[in-house]
């Protein structure tokens, strides 16, 4: 079978991906610093690689004889980027360039990058891919960044690639601290711990919630697909859900925080490129993810 990189494969998209090409027989190479990754959550089948997205040495080395590249890792922590746009930028640009670099130079056939919903800013929904982008965070112009220079190694240099921009994923191992968005991890813990859930604003704000197990199937399908141009598709469930809404699913007394800078008010996406291009479509429900995520925390 074929030698693929997960890169970010200690993290929570990128275990669940790990353990899916494992067990479809591949030798999966994972690439991860620990910065937010869990050693643990690393498929024992595996061979992994310590080593951080920024030292591009080392990436070539390790990218040879690789068919193809998801590249997961960054830091997507939104707040973190509007408190440290310099270093954050380092992370989630600089390193994907390091990615494509080293997949170019070892002839890597695919790279399959994670970019996000946050390049989008806020527009009227459901979200289509047509929507000129409008990021209202560092974190999401990074994004952005990652998915031109995607196309651009696709023209210039004949390197097959594809963006997924991910909405809101959720699922085992989304842990309540490190990545953003947190509020199904954050209100699971402290409904564990018998605290009041503690909603951000007004609550209203909406997001397109799609179950990890879901992203992963939309990975393996845009590697397998036809698609080569560094083309972005949107990967969600095509349903916004308020936060009130998540809190009544995972049940207990909220209280309501102030509302933060950066964050999209509305989001849903358009789904239907997903359908056409890579045959795919969410199938786990959100209210099905939760009910498996409060049993996994023992929550009645």
């Amino acid at each position: 079978m074929s030698k693929i990189i997960v890169t970010g494969g200690a993290g929570f998209i990128g275990s669940h991906l790990t353990d899916k090409l494992i067990n479809e027989g591949h030798e999966v190479v994972v690439v991860d610093n620990l910065m937010l990754g869990k050693k643990e959550f690393v498929n024992k089948g595996a061979k992994f690689f310590k080593d951080d997205i920024r030292d591009l040495d080392k990436l070539k080395k390790i990218f040879k004889g690789a068919e193809a590249v998801f590249h997961l890792a960054a830091d997507p922590r939104l707040q973190v980027s509007i408190e440290d746009p310099a270093l954050t930028h380092e992370i989630n640009v600089t390193g994907t360039l390091n990615v494509l670099i080293a997949a170019k130079e070892n002839k890597v056939k695919k790279v399959i990058f994670t970019s996000s919903c946050a390049i989008y800013g806020d527009q009227n929904v459901p979200i289509s891919e047509t929507a000129i982008p409008k990021p209202l965070s560092p974190y999401g112009l990074h994004k952005l960044m990652g998915e031109e220079y995607g196309r651009l190694f696709s023209s210039l240099f004949g390197q097959e690639t594809v963006c997924l921009r991910y909405f809101n994923v959720f699922g085992s191992r989304k842990l309540a601290t490190g990545s953003y968005p947190m509020v199904i991890p954050i209100f699971l813990d402290q409904s564990k711990a018998g605290k009041k859930l503690s909603i951000v604003g007004d609550g209203e704000a909406t997001r397109d919630y799609v179950h990890v197990s879901d992203v992963v199937e939309a990975n393996v399908s845009a590697w397998k697909s036809k698609i080569v141009d560094g083309r972005a598709i949107n990967i969600g469930s095509g349903r916004q859900v308020s936060v009130n809404q998540i809190a009544k699913l995972i049940g207990g007394p909220v209280e309501n925080l102030p509302p933060r800078p950066g964050e999209m008010r509305f989001i849903e996406a358009d789904v239907r490129l997903a359908k056409e291009f890579l045959g795919w479509e969410a199938r786990v429900s959100l209210e099905d993810g939760i009910k498996m995520l409060k049993e996994e925390a023992g929550i009645k």
